[in-house]
């Protein structure tokens, strides 16, 4: 492969409006801001930038960047780095300012640029070299070799360095009254393997895990299901950080091949973006446990240092130790246990339960693996994907044993408390569960979304809107956390802000049909019966078409219109076997064409099967029709009677 002779950047050159870009101090400014742009997109940036004008093909950069002799699939790499310059820019990829595509053969800089060289008369007169006549060898192999060798200290050397020039930060003492927020972005994956995107992804979150209990009275960490939207929509730093609600970011990247892994990461101060810490690690990968403590500790102390703190030394080491293991197999096979429990589909649940047991089998007394495990199985019974006295014992036993091994875990007393809710209608014991959860992990979104779920049931609305709202400022972009938002909203008889909640979800994510299903029972409940018609026609899957039926039949009943309420039963009952789990509709129809024997039945049953169907029955306005009943008030003291 044949390598462009570069027309080596001596001094900072300017172009466009108002950038400058700088090899010597490996960065670019706009209007003398600094501008964020990691190792891989600023090596690709200088290496077109020297060939201004030229066509740069892909195998050319992979030669630069990479070497020779790479056997990854780079592809991926180069268009992400491809997508973050022209984002950094604000180029746009159909109209070119300064990066231009030409498909199948590679890249041309093509704007005119402003440096000393063409400054210079001499220089000026100097042409770049033709390609095809000026051929220079890649980099030699050993000198990567070589570079890895002295990796560790270079870093420490370049941290220094960036600790030493880095703008000046608050003074100790005046440091602000509230607690600061951070957001770990997601870490990129430059193996240039798609399947590799679980291990960048659980670095990530175990990113997420540690720092958030570092010093929970002092800094907030977001959740991840709000930062992982960033890895497939990157967006600019200051409009991340405006969304998110953030005062730092930290970013990165991963690569590990050969037994070995190389991980940079920085922290970037968002009123002007300035990198206040980073730095690169190349390691053994049986060494990847100690080496996230490592950078989570140094994340922390510097983040520790900029408030006007002092680091906590021992911090980082006593996160990593909460929960963990000493097994790199055992840990990687978790990470993918949690890479598919997030996913939320039946088939995701199954995978991530195999791997939760087969890190499991590779240690034994590892805690996290057995939380995992418990939530995946909390989870798919609550979810209606299994029958109800499948696996809500056995996520009771997997959090069990995972408080066995390490008490302090908050992810197993929130999936403890889960199970005594929903499962054993042991209302005590889940808010005792929940509050301790909260206790260890304040930054655990999820343990405060359940419990604010778990108030509302109570009837607690004031409670339960407060928790909610904590639980969105740690993970503002999860749709899951602002619909059961909705959902306490609905429960409290506020139809008109639920209703608005549940369709600021579907702005984002129309699919999402839970938030349909909510600003359908509100509107309902507002009497506005064309819209609430409107709303459940919308967007439907193969399972909602079949229980469209039931809904309408709901609607009609409610509307008065009886006729149409019968013959969307007698629909319904046509397409119910074909359900996975048919009672919550079945209920819904029964209600809707006055039914209510058969809609007590079906409610008697799912509280003999233990079904968490019946948790929100105090409060839930659908079962209205019912309320007067003897037998409905039999239930209600029956679910209430260990509170």
């Amino acid at each position: 492969m044949l390598a462009l002779e570069p027309v080596r950047i001596s001094e900072a050159i300017r172009f466009g409006e108002d950038f400058e870009l700088d090899a010597e101090s490996y960065t670019l400014r706009r209007g003398g801001r600094v501008l964020k742009l990691e190792r891989i997109p600023m090596e690709i940036l200088l290496f077109l930038v020297e060939q201004r004008g030229q066509l740069v093909s892909r195998q050319q950069i992979v030669g630069r960047i990479w070497g020779e002799k790479i056997f990854l699939d780079t592809d991926n790499s180069i268009n992400g780095a491809i997508r973050k310059i022209r984002s950094v820019l604000k180029d746009d990829a159909e109209e070119p300012r300064f990066v231009q595509t030409v498909t199948g053969k590679g890249y041309r800089f093509m704007a005119p640029v402003d440096s000393p060289e063409q400054r210079s008369p001499e220089a000026a007169a100097a042409k770049i070299p033709d390609p095809n006549l000026a051929v220079k060898p890649a980099r030699p192999k050993w000198l990567l070799l070589l570079g890895i060798a002295i990796g560790l200290v270079a870093a420490l050397a370049f941290a220094l360095d960036l600790y030493l020039k880095r703008p000046k930060l608050p003074a100790h003492g005046a440091a602000p009254a509230h607690r600061v927020m951070l957001a770990v972005l997601p870490f990129e994956n430059l193996t240039g393997d798609a399947g590799q995107d679980y291990f960048s992804d659980g670095f990530t979150e175990e990113m997420i895990t540690q720092l958030g209990r570092t010093d929970p009275a002092k800094m907030g960490v977001i959740a991840r299901t709000s930062v992982m939207i960033y890895k497939r929509n990157p967006r600019p730093l200051d409009e991340i950080g405006r969304k998110l609600g953030v005062q730092y970011v930290i970013e990165g990247s991963v690569r590990r091949d050969a037994g070995r892994v190389r991980i940079t990461a920085q922290l970037i101060q968002m009123k002007d973006q300035t990198h206040v810490w980073a730095k690169e690690y190349d390691r053994d990968m049986r060494n990847l446990l100690v080496l996230q403590s490592e950078i989570a500790q140094e994340i922390a102390d510097e983040t520790e240092f900029a408030l006007g703190g002092q680091p906590k030394a021992s911090a980082g080491r006593r996160a990593a130790a909460s929960g963990g293991t000493s097994s790199y197999e055992a840990y990687d096979l978790y990470l993918k246990g949690r890479y598919f429990w997030n996913k939320r589909t039946s088939e995701d649940f199954e995978r991530a339960v195999q791997y939760f047991q087969q890190a499991i089998g590779k240690d034994p007394r590892y805690a996290r693996a057995y939380a995992g495990l418990a939530d995946a199985y909390g989870l798919m019974s609550t979810w209606t994907m299994a029958p109800r006295n499948e696996f809500m014992p056995k996520a009771r036993a997997a959090a069990l044993q995972a408080l066995k091994i390490d008490e302090t875990l908050a992810e197993a007393h929130a999936s403890l408390a889960l199970v005594a809710e929903n499962s054993d209608y042991d209302w005590k014991t889940a808010e005792k569960e929940f509050q301790r959860a909260i206790e260890l992990d304040p930054d655990y979104a999820t343990g405060r979304q359940w419990y604010a779920e778990y108030l509302s049931w109570q009837g607690r609305f004031d409670d339960a809107l407060a928790e909610s709202q904590r639980a969105q400022r740690l993970d503002p972009l999860s749709l899951i956390i602002a619909t059961d938002r909705g959902t306490i909203l609905y429960y409290g008889r506020q139809y008109d802000r639920a209703i608005a909640e549940c369709r600021a979800v579907l702005s984002m994510d129309p699919r999402f049909s839970l938030a349909r299903a909510f600003a359908f029972y509100a509107l309902v409940k507002e009497r506005k019966f064309p819209e609430a018609l409107e709303e459940i026609e919308g967007g439907q899957s193969s399972d909602d078409l079949r229980g469209l039926w039931a809904h309408k039949a709901y609607l009609y009943g409610q509307w008065g219109r009886t006729a149409e309420a019968q013959n969307a039963s007698a629909k319904f009952e046509q397409l119910a076997p074909r359900l996975r789990d048919r009672t919550q509709a079945s209920i819904l129809a029964d209600i809707g064409t006055g039914r209510k024997d058969r809609a007590i039945a079906f409610l008697q049953e799912a509280y003999s099967e233990h079904s968490n169907l019946v948790t929100s029955l105090k409060v839930d306005p659908r079962y209205d029709p019912l309320r007067d009943d003897p037998r409905f008030q039999e239930l209600l003291r029956g679910l209430w009677s260990t509170q």
